[in-house]
């Protein structure tokens, strides 16, 4: 099984990088891997892909020596484990509301002996049954990542007990739901929304997980300080609107203004 290039890099100590692809296209991907990105994270969540997108987003980043993240949907286990039988190198699983709810994911997303992910090993990821059957499980468990989103205030009362939980490896703060669910949308620099980006990275630090967040090139360093070692900045979409609206202005035309979570 190919190691994980975000895994690798986060247990040498290094900060890992990473894109947000919106659009379907898998060469936007691949132009994210070959521009150096450790990491492209693709959404099941709010895009609506089927499976074989996700399979030319997996082939794209691996050619070029990425990790490919999915964020998948709240649903069933084979939800959760389809992304890695493709060979995708991790999975983000969003709202994640309690303890009991991430050793749920975990149960379901990970072998024995941490967990009881149902096993195939006829896919991409067990080489097509070509991997030794304990070899795949234990390789499973070390080479992909399963990342938990806090983005809700709801968990916070059990952020310490998540955090000590085996069997996944970041914890990743969802600034854009996080301020809705305070009460507080959009409002980036509400005080409970700054307090709790800061102790989600020192929670994960405390108990041996990484720190996950989105940022931008202006607050990466602002970030990294805080204790989050992978960050994703930027996104194709945010990218290509810019790029249109700067054509528009020359035109001295205005565009639609607005600005995402993605962009903070």
């Amino acid at each position: 099984m190919r190691t994980s290039k975000v895994l690798n890099k986060l247990r040498s100590g290094e900060i890992a990088s990473c894109f947000k692809v919106n659009l379907k296209d898998a060469q936007v991907s691949e132009i994210a891997a070959i521009a150096g990105f450790d990491c492209v994270w693709v959404d099941l969540e709010h895009i609506g892909q089927d499976w074989s997108v996700i399979a030319s987003h997996v082939w794209a980043t691996k050619a070029h020596d990425a990790d490919l993240m999915v964020r998948v949907p709240r649903g069933s286990y084979s939800d959760y484990v389809k992304p890695l039988e493709m060979d995708a190198t991790g999975i983000l699983v969003p709202h994640i509301m309690g303890v009991e709810d991430a050793k749920k994911v975990i149960h379901m997303t990970r072998f024995h002996p941490v967990g009881r992910r149902p096993i195939d090993g006829g896919n991409a990821d067990g080489a097509y049954t070509a991997l030794d059957f304990s070899d795949y499980l234990m390789s499973a468990n070390r080479e992909r990542f399963v990342v938990l989103q806090i983005e809700d205030p709801e968990p916070l009362n059990e952020l310490e007990e998540i955090a000590q939980l085996d069997g996944f490896d970041m914890l990743f703060f969802g600034p854009g739901d996080f301020s809705q669910g305070i009460g507080a949308p959009g409002q980036w620099d509400h005080p409970l929304l700054l307090e709790t980006r800061r102790r989600v990275a020192e929670v994960a630090n405390r108990h041996g997980k990484y720190a996950a967040t989105v940022g931008s090139a202006a607050n990466l360093q602002d970030l990294t300080e805080m204790g989050y070692h992978f960050v994703s900045v930027g996104a194709d979409v945010v990218g290509l609107k810019d790029y249109c609206r700067n054509i528009v202005g020359a035109f001295g035309q205005k565009g639609t203004q607005g600005k995402s979570y993605l962009e903070q």
